[in-house]
């Protein structure tokens, strides 16, 4: 899934760029605000992970560029902490007249300080995560306290971050060392959650500690063990929207609490490609699962790839249709499990696909039957998974009618 390219104006007259992420169907239980790392963008891996994984679970995200970063107009140098904390309420009023009003601000490192100044502006907020989030925006004086001396002698310079030039300002440095959380966070009611790696170099763990304990309950935290930083590791980042995709569900109050039908636009099943590679997203009314290619062939492995589902679908029928036989016979059949395989034979003929008697594709079938029945009963049960619904598809001559939508 590629996010829809968007800009909002901020308070100070410059164009902001941003990435929307939404589900598949476009019907979002909610929407969420992402706010980035110090000097990063909106496009940085871990955001981009993060927010695309929300959106399978559901829920909306937009991200964007602080001003003079990324692909948002201004120039780094006069923005600041406050500045993040202004373009943050900005994106919430545009999510507000386009969209919905946001329920929840997700913030990584410095961006993590700055989700929860914010939030304290903003009461249609109900909940905040945080994510290697220092307890004091001046922390990030330490990227460049080999320049605080000029910094402070000529009022600004230029310092490389990430092998990046930003010009730093005094004005910059100043605002960070007039912001400290705990001076408002016992104050703060809302949901928090915070996550954060104990074996974090950047921002130590004792920054987690910080917040929790300034802050009011409901609060949660979250150890991200093993994770650095910037959460290079896209596992991570799968984590991390899945807790909070599970822990919002008792923190962010839905108005229609009853369970919505997906939007497959009248149709059966409703797939998009919802990933960096092949991660696939699969719905339909009324359920959703991922579809991934394995890692050896460049896929992320987030989920069974088709030949799995198709194999699933076969098995899963079988079990049902012999419950349903049983049941109907009265028989006291306990348990079904199948085991399937899929194989290619006489790989050679798949050069001719139009000769009908060119067998390219194998399925194997294993059925193991649990209950107290005799050596007939068993037979017909073999004989009955033979006549599953899509085990008669799948040897039936098919016809794929393909065409692209209008």
């Amino acid at each position: 899934m590629n996010p829809k390219r968007l800009t909002f104006e901020n308070r100070n007259g410059y164009q902001l760029a941003a990435h929307l992420y939404t589900p598949a169907d476009q019907k979002p239980k909610f929407f969420t605000l992402f706010a980035h790392c110090f000097t990063c963008s909106k496009n940085f891996s871990a955001v981009t992970r993060i927010c695309t994984a929300l959106s399978q679970n559901g829920i909306a995200a937009l991200s964007f560029d602080f001003t003079g970063l990324g692909m948002s107009e201004g120039e780094f140098a006069e923005s600041s902490f406050t500045s993040n904390v202004s373009d943050l309420l900005d994106a919430a009023a545009f999510l507000a007249r386009e969209y919905e009003s946001p329920k929840m601000l997700i913030g990584h490192s410095l961006g993590g300080a700055a989700v929860l100044y914010a939030s304290a502006e903003m009461k249609e907020i109900e909940a905040v995560v945080t994510i290697a989030a220092p307890a004091f925006p001046g922390h990030v004086r330490h990227l460049f306290k080999d320049s605080i001396d000029e910094i402070e002698k000529s009022g600004s310079a230029e310092v490389s971050i990430g092998g990046r030039p930003f010009r730093i300002s005094k004005s910059f440095v100043d605002d960070l060392d007039q912001k400290p959380l705990s001076t408002f966070l016992k104050k703060l009611r809302k949901s928090l959650l915070i996550m954060h790696s104990p074996q974090d170099e950047i921002v130590e763990v004792s920054n987690a500690a910080e917040i929790y304990n300034a802050a009011h309950h409901p609060k949660s935290f979250i150890s991200l063990d093993g994770a650095t930083h910037l959460i290079s590791n896209p596992q991570d980042s799968e984590y991390i929207a899945e807790v909070i995709g599970s822990w919002s569900k008792r923190y962010v109050l839905l108005v229609d609490v009853e369970k919505q039908v997906n939007d497959t636009r009248g149709n059966q099943v409703f797939v998009r490609l919802s990933g960096e590679k092949y991660t696939t997203e699969v719905m339909t009314p009324n359920h959703h699962l991922i579809a991934d290619e394995p890692l050896d062939v460049g896929g992320a492995d987030l989920g069974p790839n088709p030949y799995d589902l198709l194999m699933a679908s076969l098995g899963s029928c079988t079990a049902m249709t012999l419950k349903m036989y049983a049941e109907r016979k009265k028989w006291p059949l306990e348990q079904v499990s199948v085991f399937l395989n899929h194989e290619k034979v006489h790989l050679s003929d798949s050069a001719h696909p139009e000769d009908k008697s060119a067998k390219v594709s194998q399925f194997t079938r294993i059925i193991e039957i649990e209950g107290d029945l005799d050596a007939e009963q068993r037979q017909r049960l073999l004989e009955i998974s033979n006549k599953c619904p899509v085990h008669r598809t799948l040897q039936e001559e098919i016809i794929i009618q393909t065409m692209l939508a209008k």
